[in-house]
């Protein structure tokens, strides 16, 4: 089960959405499906024998349930079932360690109302040695997670740079849209240059613009030439936006099945970290985001 999909559950909704996507992941890679429970931590050290046993107890009926749930509507699943005693996201970081795949809800049974993405959730996105989805609450239905009202092909959106190209994370997202058959659509936002904006300088031409935003159209071809010789059945195409990297993928989301970012590694930061992108768009997009780390 080395390169399983591993999902958290906590007996909320969003968990189960989350282990619904997790399994229908799973049966596309023809890999086991991991399901896994933390006890919720309980206040104090000396936590009495009767409690533990009764979390612990809840713990095995939660994953015995979604199990069940998930083998009725997935009858060629293998799903295996884990409860652990660890505090959740330390329970999810040690298990996704050789895991493909780690889904979660972006909300579990804590929190607030209001609050769109938990800390477990923001925490395993950011130190997970794997790559990880973060599911919405919407209802699961399809590849995307919403129901969809016509028979349109998939839709994923992948966010890139150009000037600091990486091909881990490109590479991920065209293999996803190759297996899925999906449409990808490759963003890259991009900010006037610093000559624009000076004292002599009041407005910019439309002239300068355009060119300035041919360049950056040729650039993102040249970059992205390699990835479509090696993917060269993936339907893509790219969108130059003049407009911030978060506002730019959020837009291009709306209708998406999936947004593709990435997340960068750092030896110096063992707890990881989200860059300020990323941080964005797991709080605001709508569509399953998919946070591949890299080391570039």
């Amino acid at each position: 089960m080395s390169r399983s999909v591993l999902a958290g559950v906590d007996g909320s909704e969003r968990s189960f959405a989350a282990a619904d996507w997790a399994a229908r992941e799973a049966l596309r890679r023809a890999v086991p499906l991991r399901l896994v429970h933390a006890s919720p931590q309980l206040p104090g050290d000396a936590v009495p024998a009767r409690a533990r046993d009764t979390l612990h107890r809840l713990g095995e009926m939660t994953l015995q349930r979604v199990a069940a749930e998930l083998g009725g509507r997935y009858p060629q699943l293998r799903a295996y079932c884990e409860q652990t005693g660890e505090a959740p996201a330390s329970a999810l970081l040690s298990a996704a360690q050789g895991a493909g795949l780690l889904v979660v809800g972006a909300r579990g049974s804590g929190g607030f109302d209001g609050l769109a993405v938990g800390s477990v959730a923001l925490r395993v996105a950011a130190a997970a040695p794997c790559p990880v989805v973060v599911v919405p609450g919407q209802q699961i239905d399809g590849f995307g997670g919403r129901t969809r009202a016509d028979a349109r092909s998939p839709e994923m959106v992948v966010g890139f740079d150009a000037h600091r190209p990486v091909r881990e994370v490109v590479d991920r997202a065209f293999a996803v849209a190759e297996a899925r058959g999906a449409r990808l659509r490759v963003v890259q936002a991009w900010a006037l240059p610093a000559e624009a904006v000076s004292p002599q300088t009041l407005f910019v031409t439309e002239e300068d613009r355009a060119t300035w935003e041919d360049q950056e159209v040729l650039r993102l071809s040249d970059a992205l030439r390699a990835v479509r010789a090696t993917y060269p059945q993936v339907t893509a195409r790219t969108d130059v936006v003049l407009l911030h990297p978060a506002q730019a993928l959020l837009n291009a989301s709306r209708e998406a099945d999936l947004l593709v970012v990435g997340r960068r590694t750092d030896a110096r930061a063992p707890e990881g970290r989200l860059g300020p992108v990323t941080h964005a768009v797991l709080h605001h997009t709508r569509c399953p985001v998919a946070i591949v780390p890299h080391s570039g």
